[in-house]
């Protein structure tokens, strides 16, 4: 997520460079009373699909009920509303000409950030700690090589790097959420993390239906199941209805793994941000950047989002039952934030850089995908065949 203040005089934005940066921030357009006043019409309109959002994601469900489509409805998470919802609106300011005059409202950055700070607390240690021994290890494993395996593939398909690194993450660890923590290490452009957050949404939905039908025929165990769920499907939600279609038990092996990967999210900023630094971006000849460098590059939400983590976790253990309905209203929270930088991506995407990715990158997510299941179903039923919840 690249800002101006990371850039040399000798670096100027090209025409089709749009990354995760303020919009406000990067403008040098006077904030006269104008300026106030098309930013806050473009608060209006990002606050108001988002609501329309919101509105959506718990409605439609019962909509649905009943009907050939009560599944899909079920299924379906606030990612796809947001983002669809997102691009509607870009094409509507696009033909008013308004666009450029409200951009300074699509604060996707400071909703991304906010939005995974609150994530941790919905991370609680102890869960972890509980499930220390399979979980830990097939997370471990498994985003490992699935990591490696998609950078190696991505490579092969003559990707960029940074896109590399955000579809590489996105499909080892925990979809959108791991993809925009590799964004802000990597400093990628906003349409290489819409184009991945697209990927992760149009595959996990029919992996909710999918692994479930899946594990039956193969007549695996409900952990095995559980692991094999909680590893594969990149979204939370989504492995929570997949995970309920298999089973109670695999329910909660499905949802302590998924936790488990989605703490290691921090790690691999952390190992994204020093390999760019010192590899990756680092021009023949120069010297190796130090400590600052890597400071400077690293993304310090992820600081907030363990913070979180051993807050949360703290507090259901002071709490007790009490403090559950207080990280209820922390989660509800997260998502309204990430709902709003859903619908700024949208808001923002341009359609032709989009277009310039091409197939490739479906190709990489979609083999990557077939890897992980693989990879995922050897260590469930290696790890989890005689564990009980």
């Amino acid at each position: 997520m690249t800002t101006d203040a990371t850039r040399t005089g000798d670096e100027p934005r090209t025409a089709d460079e749009s990354t995760t940066v303020d919009p406000a921030a990067s403008t040098t357009v006077a904030r006269d009373g104008r300026f106030w006043a098309w930013t806050v019409l473009g608060l209006v309109i990002v606050v108001g699909l988002a609501a329309l959002t919101r509105y959506l994601e718990q409605n439609v469900p019962d909509w649905a009920e009943g009907t050939a489509v009560e599944d899909i409805g079920a299924a379906v998470e606030y990612p796809v509303y947001a983002i669809l919802l997102g691009l509607l609106g870009n094409v509507a300011i696009t033909l008013l000409g308004w666009r450029d005059r409200i951009a300074a409202a699509f604060r996707t950055e400071f909703f991304i950030k906010t939005g995974l700070v609150l994530l941790g607390a919905s991370i609680n240690l102890a869960v972890i700690a509980s499930a220390a021994g399979p979980a830990i290890a097939q997370a471990i494993l498994l985003i490992s090589g699935v990591f490696l395996f998609t950078w190696w593939l991505a490579g092969r398909f003559g990707l960029d790097d940074k896109l590399r690194a955000l579809l590489a993450s996105a499909v080892s660890i925990c979809g959108v959420s791991a993809a925009i923590a590799a964004a802000g290490a990597v400093r990628a452009r906003r349409e290489q993390l819409a184009y991945t957050a697209s990927l992760v949404i149009v595959f996990a939905l029919p992996s909710i239906f999918v692994l479930p039908w899946l594990a039956d025929v193969f007549g695996l165990s409900d952990a095995v199941a559980g692991a094999w769920i909680g590893g594969n499907i990149d979204t939370t939600a989504a492995v929570t209805a997949a995970g309920a279609l298999a089973g109670e038990e695999a329910l909660q092996i499905a949802s302590i793994v998924k936790v488990t990967q989605n703490a290691l999210m921090g790690v691999v900023a952390v190992a994204l941000t020093a390999y760019f630094t010192l590899r990756v971006e680092r021009r023949p000849g120069a010297a190796r950047p130090g400590l600052g460098e890597l400071w400077t590059r690293f993304p310090k939400f992820v600081l907030g989002f363990i913070a979180a983590s051993v807050i949360a976790t703290w507090y259901l253990d002071a709490a007790g039952a009490d403090g559950k309905a207080a990280i209820a209203i922390v989660n509800d929270l997260r998502v309204w934030f990430l709902i709003l930088a859903f619908v700024s991506i949208g808001l923002e995407v341009r359609v032709a850089s989009l277009r310039e990715a091409g197939w490739r990158p479906v190709a990489v997510f979609a083999s990557a995908t077939v890897f992980n299941l693989a990879l995922a179903l050897g260590l469930a039923s290696l790890l989890f065949r005689n564990f009980s919840a």
